[in-house]
C-alpha cells in the first residue's frame, strides 16, 4: 500500500497540482511500482500456505516479466519528449497529444503499453495469478479484514496509477486538446478545467 501511494508524488492532477516535480519522474515512477513485487512474496510466503506461496510465486514472476515491455513502450514518449520529468513530457504535448504526434511509434507503444499493465495489475485476461479455481485466490487466501482490504485497496491504486501514468505520457495528462495554428479552437478548449481533462482521460 506504501509503494502505491508513493507512486502519486510525480503525478500531476491538473494545472500546477502536483506534490514533487521530480526531474526523473518516469523512472521514479517505474523503480517504485516494482517495489510491490516484495510485499507480494512476503505476504504469500509468510501466509504459511503452499497455495499462497504459489500465488504469490506467479504473481511476481508475472508484474516483473511484464515491467520490461511497459518500461520499453515508455521510452519511446521519453525519446519523442526529451525529458523524464512529468511537467515536461506534459507541456510538450501543448501542441498535440502524443498519440497523434507521434504517428505510428506512439501508437504501438501504447498497445503494448496497454496490454503490459494489464498484466501487471492482474486484470482480466491476466489473472492466473489469482486464480480462484486452482489457487484459491492467490497470495491474500489467508488474509482478511483490514489486511485483505490494504491488498485490495492497493491493487486499485495501482490500476489508477498506471491509467494515470498512460493518460499523462500519450493523451496530455492535464494538457486540453490542441490542435497547433487553431488558436480560437485552443482557447475554446482552455476554458474546460484541467483537472476534469485529467480525469476523464485517466477514467476512460
Amino acid at each position: 500500500m506504501i509503494a502505491s501511494m508513493l507512486l502519486m508524488a510525480p503525478i500531476a492532477f491538473a494545472k500546477n497540482v502536483q506534490i514533487w516535480d521530480v526531474n526523473i519522474g518516469v523512472l521514479y515512477v517505474s523503480a517504485i511500482s516494482s517495489i510491490s513485487v516484495i510485499g507480494i512474496l512476503m505476504a504469500g510466503w509468510s501466509s504459511n500456505n503452499k497455495y499462497s506461496l504459489l500465488g504469490a510465486m506467479r504473481s511476481g514472476a508475472q508484474i516483473v516479466s511484464y515491467e520490461l515491455s511497459a518500461g520499453l513502450s515508455i521510452l519511446s514518449i521519453i525519446i519523442l519528449t526529451g525529458s523524464l520529468r512529468i511537467s515536461d513530457i506534459i507541456h510538450s504535448q501543448e501542441t498535440g497529444w502524443w498519440i497523434f504526434r507521434g504517428h505510428i511509434p506512439a501508437l504501438i507503444s501504447l498497445v503494448i503499453f496497454i496490454i503490459a499493465v494489464t498484466a501487471e495489475t492482474n486484470r482480466a485476461p491476466f489473472d492466473l495469478a489469482e486464480a480462484e479455481s486452482e489457487l484459491t485466490a492467490g497470495f491474500h487466501t489467508e488474509y482478511s479484514g483490514m489486511k485483505f482490504a490494504l491488498f485490495f485497496l492497493s491493487e486499485y491504486v495501482n490500476i489508477f496509477i498506471v491509467c494515470a501514468i498512460g493518460a499523462t505520457l500519450f493523451f496530455g495528462g492535464w494538457m486540453p486538446f490542441h490542435i497547433g495554428g487553431l488558436t480560437g479552437f485552443n482557447h475554446v478548449m482552455d476554458f474546460i478545467p484541467s483537472s476534469v481533462w485529467f480525469f476523464g482521460k485517466t477514467f476512460s
